[in-house]
């Protein structure tokens, strides 16, 4: 009968412990659902920081706002930090050239 008890008991707690750990397997597959995704950058704002000191300011914003729609990301500062996104420093002219400012 003791032995009985103890199986009786062995078998809930292996059941509670079943029930825990898909428990918890369901919360993390919630949470990574409903975590946010990555809000979309402002490009005219990122664009207008950019192109702040270019001496032609109207043709910069429209080359770094195409970019930026492509690749959803404009390096900081005025000039280069291309490794911060690859994207944007990859994208050429049909001539060669960087098209990113």
């Amino acid at each position: 009968m003791a032995a009985t008890k103890g199986l009786v008991f062995a078998m809930l707690l292996i059941a509670f412990a079943f029930v825990l750990l898909v428990e918890s397997a369901q919360m993390a597959i919630t949470t990574q659902v409903d975590s946010p995704l990555p809000g979309e950058i402002d490009c005219g704002e990122a664009c207008d920081a950019r192109c702040q000191l270019s001496s032609r300011q109207k043709i910069c914003k429209r080359a770094c706002g195409t970019c930026c729609a492509r690749c959803q990301c404009v390096p900081p500062g005025t000039s280069g930090n291309y490794d911060v996104c690859p994207c944007y420093a990859n994208m050429t002219t049909h001539g060669g050239r960087h098209k990113c400012p």
